[in-house]
């Protein structure tokens, strides 16, 4: 009993940080608990300070309840080696200054592009490029899904930074993998980064659309 407790937990847990805030009864129809079941586990989780809740009026009737995770909660997620990570940083800032920390960022994007470059090729279609790159992200921590939305553009999304800590330090971190991820996905489409946990968002996600044709841009030109 105790250990299906924990399980249930562990995954109320797991649904707050992918999905963001979400109500007893949102949880209980993904878990396939009973919404009682579900508000004794956050009731417990809220206890030992790792989530919290906030009341939503919408329309007539008693506010929603949504539930988040709280900073303790999300630091459940783990951060790679954060104090190692922080520390290492900012002693190569220290004794190489913003050069050393600029050639320390490029190698790191040379590195990503040729794994996630391999880890890509031959696959020409966006939706499997992307499933790819999601998966190759989730294995290095990143939590990573994406989606196909109606207007024919695609959201990839990163529930969890394993390299949070160390990107607060080196922002470079952060815009070289935006560059990484235009440049493997290739010049057919276009990345834009709509979330961004550095600004306050509780993910980072990305909108990928088709590019433009060109050729048809070049037809309508004047000769």
């Amino acid at each position: 009993m105790a250990t299906e407790r924990r399980d249930s937990q562990e995954h109320i847990l797991h649904l707050l940080k992918t999905r963001g805030p979400l109500t007893a009864q949102a949880l209980a129809d993904r878990l396939d608990i009973t919404a009682m079941g579900v508000r004794q586990h956050l009731k417990r989780l809220a206890a030992d300070g790792l989530v919290d809740h906030r009341d939503e009026r919408s329309g007539v009737g008693r506010p929603a309840r949504h539930w988040s995770l709280t900073a303790r909660g999300d630091g459940r997620f783990p951060d790679s080696h954060a104090d190692l990570t922080v520390s290492l940083l900012e002693s190569v800032r220290t004794v190489f200054g913003a050069k050393g920390m600029d050639k320390l960022v490029a190698a790191r994007t040379r590195e990503q592009t040729g794994i996630y470059r391999e880890r890509l090729d031959g696959r020409k279609p966006i939706a499997k490029r992307l499933a790819a790159l999601a998966e190759q992200r989730t294995a290095e921590g990143y939590m990573a899904e994406w989606r196909e939305d109606g207007d024919g553009t695609y959201l990839l999304i990163e529930n969890h930074c394993p390299i949070h800590a160390a990107a607060q330090v080196c922002r470079g971190l952060c815009r070289s993998e935006l560059d990484v991820f235009r440049d493997v996905l290739g010049g057919d489409v276009t990345v834009e980064r709509t979330d961004h946990r550095l600004a306050g968002a509780r993910r980072c996600a990305y909108r990928v659309a088709p590019a433009p044709d060109a050729s048809r841009e070049r037809r309508g030109r004047p000769v």
